[in-house]
């Protein structure tokens, strides 16, 4: 247990002093999330963002401990005025790992908003992250808000497909489920990590889950927890696993949705998703029970593109385009540097395979210059840009990360920033190898 001492950070003024929470803070800050992040007001406390924050707080957490928590507190009173608190993890780039730091459940009492105090402890968890050797911080949140800190929106963030009860497939009359669908054990905590870890091959971006994880999110969090969702395993009729699907404990948009959706390699979607579409429609009709609600849809909340939207497409006749995580790169050469063997690979695949020469970028206050050799990038550094400062490309604001991350294509930021912009063909040519569009749905672990 940290002494008051060992968690004081610093003194802001005002009577307000920044420091580390400690268990002893549990409940003060699930309270203050669960009224804070409310959408129903604060007279009705959201109680599973509440277990959210009571989850990350304790000891068989995989990744965050209570020191991961910023808070600010008033002096006379010891109360708890501002929070937020910094989840570790580890994402892919094209197979390539990363550290990322994941700022969340940032909240601050309205009295003690417009005061700067967010952006106190974002400076302070964005150190520590970069301390720990992330190479990118990700949050979500309401638009604009987190640009203030350096973020832009360039990330696919959900989206999701549903269809009503006309399109559920009724089994007829003596005909049985081809595929059984159970819950998992501890036992499948191997198959599911190898299941999706083989499915997420199909993205640029994917957030890394261990084996740790994977239990933890079975057996060590909370039911309540906004963040769980049950892991379900689907079988044939002998018993053998051949994928499995994660959907949320509680309806969203008036039906349940299954946020996670894998199966084995030769195994036919088109075959098995009408049972995973009757096993939602059935579950979201208990919880409608349970709760008192009313259940009119099913769907799968599984980012733009998805396997299972080809095989059931008459079946999902809704779609909602995806939202955004923010994504903040400090450091953009050390990072680009981390992830050139992807780069490289993306290169010699490409119509610029073996190119030597270089790609000057220009950010308008900063820039970056990338040199080739026979296809191998040589260096990566930054660049500082002057008025006679020639470059290939010229990318505004942080609209640069939109490419870095597949969120848009060249010529969709061109389209959309006319300040973005080529002085020649071949800058062209080696951005649309290094940096295609590239889909990406980030099942991001809690």
């Amino acid at each position: 247990m940290k002494t008051k001492t060992e968690l004081f950070i610093r003194d802001l003024g005002d009577g307000l002093i920044l420091r580390h929470a400690s268990v002893d803070d549990a409940d003060a800050l699930a309270t203050m999330n669960s009224i804070m992040h409310s959408d129903d007001g604060p007279d009705k406390p959201n109680e599973r963002i509440g277990t959210w924050t009571r989850d990350l707080l304790a000891p068989n957490h995989p990744t965050t401990r209570p020191s991961d928590f910023t808070i600010i507190e008033e002096t006379a009173t010891g109360r708890i005025v501002s929070t937020l608190c910094l989840i570790p993890q580890t994402w892919t780039y094209e197979g390539v790992e990363f550290g990322v730091g994941r700022p969340e459940l940032v909240s601050t009492l309205p009295e003690f908003r417009n005061r700067g105090l967010v952006r106190v402890q974002m400076e302070e968890v964005h150190k520590w992250s970069e301390e720990r050797g992330h190479l990118a911080q990700v949050i979500t949140g309401i638009p604009y808000f987190y640009r203030q800190f350096g973020y832009d929106m360039a990330l696919n963030l959900a989206g999701r497909r549903y269809g009503f009860e006309p399109h559920v497939s009724v089994l007829k009359e003596g005909e049985q489920e081809t595929y059984r669908i159970r819950p998992a054990v501890e036992a499948d905590a191997d198959f599911v990590l190898r299941i999706y870890r083989e499915n997420e091959k199909r993205y640029a971006i994917s957030c890394q889950r261990t084996l740790e994880n994977i239990l933890y999110e079975m057996k060590g969090q909370s039911q309540e927890n906004i963040n769980h969702f049950d892991v379900m395993i689907i079988e044939t009729a002998d018993g053998t696993p051949v994928g499995f699907f994660q959907h949320a404990t509680e309806l969203w948009f008036f039906g349940l949705y299954c946020t996670y959706y894998g199966l084995e390699k030769g195994v036919s979607w088109l075959e098995v998703s009408p049972a995973v579409v009757r096993y939602l429609w059935k579950k979201g009709g208990e919880y409608a029970a349970r709760d008192s609600q009313t259940r009119d849809s099913f769907g799968f909340s599984l980012g733009e593109q998805h396997p299972v939207y080809e095989a059931l497409e008459d079946k999902l006749p809704v779609t909602r385009s995806p939202y955004a995580y923010y994504i903040r790169v400090p450091d953009l050469s050390a990072f680009l540097k981390h992830v050139k063997p992807a780069l490289e690979k993306r290169l010699a695949e490409s119509v610029a395979v073996g190119y030597t020469g270089e790609l000057k970028l220009n950010f308008y206050r900063s820039g970056m210059r990338m040199v080739f050799e026979r296809g191998l990038i040589t260096s990566i550094e930054p660049m500082k840009i002057a008025s006679e400062t020639q470059a290939d490309a010229n990318f505004p604001d942080l609209t640069f990360l939109h490419l870095v991350f597949g969120h848009r294509s060249l010529d969709e930021l061109r389209h959309a920033f006319v300040d973005c912009y080529l002085t020649n063909h071949t800058a062209r040519v080696l951005l649309n190898a290094l940096f295609p569009k590239r889909q990406s749905s980030v099942f991001s672990i809690y």
